[in-house]
């Protein structure tokens, strides 16, 4: 019995191998030891990724290049986009998104500080044309589009500056 109750205040031993055996206490360099992570990258991020970092009542930051005025901003390009307002979104201004190859899966329209609703024409000619479109304010649009190409989804936005300012979307 005495035997016993040494073995129990003795410090345990542990195996070869660094392991603990059972009825050890665990020390803080056991702990670091079971809790250490281990990340392996598959596929790196491609550096042609387009990413909306910003936007002002002037235009946008993408991917560290800043855009004056109406945008679109393609899969691996940013371009002007000639219109003033949403009242210039047409079958005609989205053009553009029906002709790029390998073709788009969706089209992200920001309409400025608020939702506007566009012409029904207009977006069944898109939906036709296998584009899904999606309508919303600008800040939600680049919210939107940088979750879309993040899911390496192949998207596209047609952005036009609304009055507010904000750096880091």
């Amino acid at each position: 019995m005495a035997g016993a109750a040494l073995r129990l205040l003795r410090p345990a031993v542990r195996r070869a191998g660094g392991v603990p055996c059972r009825g050890h206490r665990l020390t803080p360099a056991d702990d670091e030891l079971y809790q250490r992570t281990r990340l392996t990258v598959l596929e790196p991020d491609s550096p042609n990724t387009m990413f909306i970092e910003g936007y002002t009542t002037r235009g946008f930051t993408v991917s560290g290049d800043l855009v004056v005025g109406p945008c679109a901003i393609l899969p691996r390009a940013i371009l002007q986009w000639n219109i003033g307002s949403y009242r210039d979104i047409s079958h005609e201004s989205l053009s553009l998104f029906r002709l790029l190859e390998p073709r788009i899966e969706i089209l992200v329209l920001g309409t400025g500080d608020r939702v506007e609703r566009l012409h029904p024409t207009v977006l069944k000619q898109m939906r036709e044309c296998g584009i899904a479109v999606e309508v919303q304010d600008t800040p939600n649009a680049c919210a939107t589009f940088n979750f879309l190409t993040g899911e390496k989804r192949l998207a596209a936005a047609g952005l036009i500056p609304p009055r507010g300012t904000y750096m880091g979307v």
